[in-house]
């Protein structure tokens, strides 16, 4: 019988066993995507064996799930103005923070094209205001996304000082943004992507270059400041 999970935060992340045998012999690791009455969804590409054995999972199959994980997206204060920003898949992980603070936030997606752009019905209701570009200009601005949030912070039409901003998505991406937080003198929450093995912080596979020494993305992680991290 399932035991019962602790409620997931913003950010955390699930450690999913993809297929009974042993091969693959690892979990793979997932960001919460939505919470729901009776459970939780991920969102997932299909790359590898992993995530192709997903796809083929009926419903009632049954898989091994340790989580909620890692730490999650601090919560803004009431006076400050969260700006998400992601890129292609990495919009599950800021998805539930999206919810928790519906009509707050100012969104930020990009992606290569239109069809690597998710859910974006949903994000219009839940964002004050969505922000859409693609490498290829297939559908919204041509060009990367954190251009268009930079070009927005210098058009001056909110103000810096109550900015605060969330990221997940490719890790240029998140250096990128990194770097434009710290010239606006923005703080900055990432979420990085590593492989990890066991999702405890046992076996060290997942540590990043943090001004402090590494760190694992697991167990200090996912979520860092954005200025902890040496990119």
């Amino acid at each position: 019988m399932p035991e019962a999970a602790a409620e997931p935060l913003p950010g955390q992340f699930y450690m999913i066993e993809v297929n009974r045998g042993s091969d693959p012999l690892l979990k793979r690791a997932f960001s919460l995507f939505r919470r729901t009455d009776d459970g939780f969804q991920l969102m997932y590409r299909i790359k590898g064996r992993g995530t192709s054995l997903l796809k083929e999972m009926k419903r009632d199959d049954a898989l091994e799930v340790l989580g909620p994980l890692g730490t999650h997206y601090p919560f803004p204060s009431e006076e400050q103005v969260p700006l998400v920003i992601a890129g292609g898949i990495g919009i599950a992980s800021v998805f539930p923070f999206l919810h928790a603070h519906q009509g707050r936030a100012l969104v930020f997606y990009g992606a290569r094209s239109g069809d690597e752009l998710f859910m974006l019905d949903e994000l219009k209701g839940l964002s004050r205001d969505l922000f859409i570009s693609t490498d290829d200009g297939s559908l919204g601005t041509k060009g990367y996304i954190v251009d268009v949030l930079d070009n927005y912070l210098n058009s001056k039409r909110t103000d810096i000082s109550r900015c605060k901003l969330y990221a997940c998505g490719p890790y240029p991406m998140l250096e990128a943004v990194s770097k434009v937080a710290a010239s606006k003198g923005i703080t900055a929450y990432v979420s990085m992507e590593e492989r990890m093995a066991c999702g405890l912080g046992a076996c060290l596979g997942c540590v990043v270059k943090t001004k402090t020494g590494y760190r694992r993305v697991c167990k200090e992680g996912p979520v860092f400041k954005s200025e902890e991290i040496i990119w």
